[in-house]
Parts: structure tokens; sequence; C-alpha cells
């Protein structure tokens, strides 16, 4: 019985070993601006990282001057879902009422 509780005990400290490795190796890298310039409605953002609201009531404009793509998502904080791009060099008008997310 005192055999048992020793390989159940090896057993747990060695499946803890496992997720904290598990975890460690699966944390995200330092977080990274895109190097560029991001245009929202002619206002420019250096190095933009995160989320931006684009107008409410009418199509703002997007040029993306940078290395990243932007996600353009249906709601205002970036919540919804998404539903498009804009890619490196290229310039849109989404629709009101959407956000824009880049890394």
């Amino acid at each position: 019985m005192r055999e048992t509780r020793r390989v159940v005990r090896a057993v747990r400290v060695l499946g803890a070993c496992a997720a904290a490795l598990t975890l460690a190796l699966a944390a995200p890298g330092a977080a990274r601006a895109a190097d560029g310039v991001l245009f929202i409605d002619r206002a420019a953002i250096h190095d933009p990282s995160g989320c931006y609201p684009l107008g409410d009531f009418v199509p703002s404009e997007v040029a993306n001057f940078t290395d990243g793509t932007a996600f353009l998502w249906s709601g205002p904080h970036c919540d919804g879902r998404v539903t498009g791009s804009v890619l490196p060099g290229q310039l849109v008008r989404p629709a009101p009422g959407m956000s824009l997310f880049i890394l």
C-alpha cells in the first residue's frame, strides 16, 4: 500500500511538471507592434498595435502602410466577427460602426 502511494505521488509530481512545461512553451512571445504607419481617416498611427474603432456614422478610410495585416471586425470594440482584412499597402473604406485590429 505504501508503495502505491509513492507511485501515485510521483505520477502527480511528473504530471504537474509536464503541465508547467507545456504552459511555459505555449506562452506567447514578446508583444510586437506592426512596423510602419496606419492611417485611419488620415490620422497617422505610427507602429500601431491593438484595436481601433472606426467611424460610427460614415465610412472610415483606412490605409495600411505597415508590415502587418489589419483585420476588420463587425463590432465597434474588435468584437463580433472578422469581416475582412487590410493588407500592407491597401486602402479600404469599411462600413460604419466597425473596428480594426492590428499587431
